[in-house]
This record gives C-alpha cells, structure tokens and sequence, in this order.
C-alpha cells in the first residue's frame, strides 16, 4: 500500500499558487543573449571578393560557391552549419561577420540559409535578416 502524504502535497500545491512562475514569458519577453553566445553568420554581399576561403575551410560543408549577377559568393547553409565561426575568422574582407542571433526555428528548410542576393541585417531577428 502506497501512503500518500496529502498535508505535504497540498501545502506544495498552495505554495506554488502564489509565487511567481520560474519561466520567462518567451517569446514575448525575450532573454538576453549571454557574453559569447555563437549565434547565426550574418553576411555583407558588398565587402565579398569572392575568394571561396570560407567554402574551403567550413568544417561541416555548409557553404557553397554561387554564381550571383557575375559574382562568386558564399550561399550559407545553416541547417548544416555547426556555428565554429571558421569562415568568420578567414573572411579577409569582414564579409561573414557574428552575431548573437540565436532564434533560427522555422518550418522550411529554405528559410535555414542565408541568400547571398537577399539584404542581412546584424539588428534583426529573423533568419532572412
């Protein structure tokens, strides 16, 4: 036979009734994002040469070459990417920079990659910039 310590339990379920709740009210109260936080590349079509440094050395195969308007730039897969920020640091023109951008849910695969032809921004928070 199981005993149930009911006067425990109910001074618990009281207790819990009036303090406040442990959670943050996400997504409407947003946290800040911690001192190195490696969050999604956010890069700058107008600072790339098109040397291919970054494709080359991306440890998981999350960036391709991509013929743009008669200019090679990076195409970045996040979805595959393991944010080890290489291509930031290889970068010789600062065109792939960090970020703490760390909300990256989405339904669409084509939504995880950063498009070389669309605008970023470092300030917002969506995955197209």
């Amino acid at each position: 036979m199981v005993r149930v310590k009911a006067p425990r339990m109910v001074r618990e379920v009281l207790t819990a009734l009036f303090k406040r709740p442990f959670t943050r009210q996400y997504p409407f109260v947003k946290p800040e994002p911690p001192e190195g936080l490696r969050g999604r590349q956010v890069f700058h079509p107008e600072r790339c040469i098109g040397c291919g440094l970054c494709a080359r050395d991306c440890p998981a195969g999350a960036i391709e070459m991509v013929e743009v308007s008669g200019k090679r730039v990076p195409l970045i897969h996040l979805d595959s990417c393991i944010f080890c920020y290489v291509c930031v640091e290889n970068c010789p023109r600062n065109a792939i920079v960090e970020s703490t951008l760390y909300e990256l849910a989405s339904t669409s695969k084509d939504e995880l990659v950063i498009r070389p032809y669309e605008s970023q921004s470092a300030s917002s928070g969506g995955v197209d910039g």
